[in-house]
């Protein structure tokens, strides 16, 4: 689609927006029923399409993608009648007679630019809150993802005119064309150099904008947590979708008392979980291109290798692998690693551990592992991250009941559940003044005795 299409395209869209088709709840709710129905009617096809793009077991398509999808749904259904009402505020003694409410209205036009690693997850939840609070949408799903991309773009043409809905297709050129063009709000998903270039083009029109990056997310493991079960879920969630995952644990910080144990611990729980060959296990994913596995390939670093390490280029994929004995100074440890790569560094105090993740980027995420109350409270406190788990990985992204985004270079805004519904609306506040009175204190000329009324009210 070239650029004239897309300004064709983006004023039919601000047309049937400003017609308020979007605006009342039947229409809203109408669209996320179809959206719901549509989904679940496209089960196969979009789990086909993560097998062919990332190796995706038709499991792990439906735990991490399809069936988040339909959870976010659901929780919107159930709560959007409450997420529209207008709600009464306090209104100051200065003011009377009057109300005073605030209303959410929506932005109008959106854009959604997904990433490749969880093309329909990250493409359809984006696309549930902005239905919901009212909006028109493009979406823009990964060229890295084609066959993804193309489900997507059958099931929202099954679903939806394009004033309403649209997916539009390509690569950098198709992304450069619609960040050229004026959106009354864009959702951005991907890369922090990614999200520089979004956030460069939106200030152009000054376009407010939600970044959700990425980041090197620490993982802390106390010297008091359970090694077993620690490793168990530092496993899963690493290796989920071969490590491409933003909120993945990109490294182990752990006291260096339990490091051996917890390294053996990590071992056994990758061929619990993989196999004794993962490359020719059936659940196990791919890296998504050559580009990236070569990439990953580079930031294994043979002396330091405890398990892993093999690849099969031809299926573009490589063994979960562990590095031990790393530094803040190596290669793995200079960039999102993003892939099957685990890196386990050592602390000797806690506020060692807590110094070395603040004096960098705040991550997307952090989780700890730790029975110590007093230590997780210290974490927590000290910390600034996106959000994260105590004893697990993950998980906190499952709900839409608390928000999800980052924090710094890891990302602005959030959404899931009612943060989404805001995140594509703005709060209006409104006053609705009364006319049977009217207060003469706040009018020219101004005397002693309005002073003294003034000073009793706003004080």
């Amino acid at each position: 689609m070239n650029e004239r299409e897309l300004q064709i395209l983006l004023a039919r869209q601000r047309s049937y927006f400003a017609s308020g088709k979007t605006r009342p709840f039947a229409s809203r709710m109408h669209g996320l029923e179809v959206l719901k129905k549509a989904v679940k009617d496209y089960e196969k096809e979009l789990a086909a399409a993560l097998k062919k793009d990332l190796g995706k077991s038709s499991s792990e398509s439906y735990m991490c993608e399809t069936g988040l999808v339909l959870s976010e749904l659901n929780w919107m259904m159930r709560h959007l009648k409450n997420l529209m009402r207008e709600k009464t505020v306090a209104t100051p003694l200065s003011q009377f007679a009057a109300r005073s409410i605030i209303s959410p209205s929506p932005y109008g036009n959106v854009l959604i630019m997904s990433p490749w690693n969880y093309p329909v997850l990250l493409t359809l939840n984006p696309l549930v809150d902005a239905l919901a609070a009212g909006n028109t949408v493009i979406l823009k799903p990964s060229a890295y993802a084609p066959a993804s991309s193309q489900a997507l773009k059958n099931l929202i043409e099954e679903c939806f005119p394009s004033r309403h809905v649209a997916v539009v297709t390509g690569g950098r050129r198709e992304n450069q064309a619609l960040l050229k063009q004026r959106f009354d709000k864009i959702f951005f998903t991907g890369s922090q150099q990614a999200g520089r270039e979004v956030l460069r083009h939106a200030a152009e029109h000054l376009t407010p904008v939600t970044l959700e990056l990425g980041g090197k997310s620490p993982c802390i493991v106390d010297k008091s947590a359970k090694i077993g079960l620690a490793a168990r879920r530092i496993v899963f969630g690493k290796y989920l979708n071969c490590g491409q995952t933003c909120v993945a644990p990109d490294y182990i910080l752990c006291d260096e008392r339990i490091c051996g144990s917890l390294t053996a611990a990590i071992q056994k729980e990758i061929v619990r979980q993989f196999g004794a060959n993962p490359l020719d296990s059936p659940v196990y994913g791919k890296i998504i291109n050559a580009k990236h596995f070569h990439r990953i390939l580079k930031l294994i670093d043979p002396d330091k290798l405890v398990c892993g390490g093999g690849y099969n280029e031809d299926t573009l994929r490589i063994a979960p692998t562990v590095l031990k004995d790393v530094t803040f100074d190596d290669a793995v440890m200079q960039e999102e690693i993003f892939g099957p790569v685990l890196p386990i560094l050592t602390y000797r105090s806690l506020e060692e551990a807590i110094t070395a993740i603040e004096s960098r980027p705040h991550p997307l995420a952090l989780y700890l592992f730790s029975e110590d109350p007093f230590i997780q409270k210290k974490v927590l406190s000290h910390c600034r991250f996106g959000g994260g788990c105590i004893n697990d990985t993950v998980i906190h992204l499952a709900t839409s009941a608390m928000p999800f985004g980052g924090v710094g270079e890891s990302g602005m805004g959030g959404y899931h559940g009612e943060t989404g519904f805001q995140e594509f609306c703005h709060t209006r506040s409104i006053v609705d003044k009364k006319t049977w009175m009217d207060l003469p204190i706040r009018y020219q000329p101004y005397s002693s005795l309005k002073n003294a009324m003034l000073k009793m009210f706003l004080n």
